[in-house]
């Protein structure tokens, strides 16, 4: 039986180099042939690439077996659904067309087993931060993507890269500590929805931290951790949820 959803964030493939991420795209694969048999559907939290821009013709150079693993996965019938983060932010609609697993762009409401999820990547949510907040205003605006449009793919996708990987979240090396609850923003936001609506459940990555941790009662806040340094996971089998770690 299918008993199980899945919950993965934070990969960061093509970081630091697409040579030096391959054995962590070969274990992540791995983890997705693993988990494909009882699972009732698969949440990417995003940062699945360290850098995706969609041209009109044209996606980065390399994945393929990522991407054909997780194609095989949903014609097999899963869900897959695809949270966008803050270094795939420029994705369109290629997983839509050519895999079938919808994208989004900011969090969502998904109830399982009468559990209540709240589930998205996690930046720039939270009190503070506003000057990421500020950039991503500029980043995601459609003129901004226009623009970038304009430049070829060979100096777009190497430009992107290089930027990308000067960006510290790709190691998590401003991430290895757990701050205290008054500073973790993302405890700061669930608490605030908690005052509107209850969940369960929040499940964000983009920390690069695992971590799992009560914000209300019966409720409980998980970072998934990522795949650069922990390769961590969460799974729901429908009573508890569970961080756990994937080792070949």
């Amino acid at each position: 039986m299918k008993t199980k959803i899945y919950f993965a964030s934070d990969q960061h493939l093509g970081a630091p180099t697409h040579e030096a991420s391959f054995p962590r795209e070969q274990l992540f694969v791995s983890w997705l042939d693993t988990i494909k048999h009882d699972a009732e559907a698969i949440f990417l939290l995003g940062d699945l690439f360290d850098f995706w821009f969609e041209y009109q013709t044209v996606i980065p150079k390399g994945f393929v077996r990522v991407l054909g693993k997780l194609a095989e996965i949903r014609d097999s019938g899963i869900p897959i659904y695809f949270f966008v983060g803050n270094h795939d932010l420029w994705m369109n609609d290629y997983f839509e067309k050519e895999l079938n697993i919808p994208i989004y762009r900011d969090n969502k409401e998904f109830t399982f087993y009468n559990k209540t999820f709240l589930i998205g990547h996690g930046d720039g949510k939270g009190p503070g931060d506003l000057g990421y907040k500020r950039m991503k205003k500029v980043f995601i605006h459609p003129f901004s993507k226009w623009l970038y449009r304009w430049l070829h793919p060979d100096i777009g996708v190497k430009l992107a890269q290089y930027l990308s990987v000067k960006n510290k979240l790709i190691s998590g090396e401003a991430d290895v500590k757990y701050l205290g609850e008054d500073k973790e923003w993302l405890v700061h936001y669930c608490k605030r929805k908690l005052q509107t609506k209850h969940y369960d459940y929040f499940v964000f990555g983009h920390r690069h931290l695992p971590m799992s941790l009560a914000v209300g009662t019966n409720a409980t806040y998980i970072n998934l951790g990522d795949w650069v340094s922990y390769f961590t996971y969460g799974v729901f089998d429908g009573e508890k949820f569970d961080l756990e770690t994937f080792k070949k």
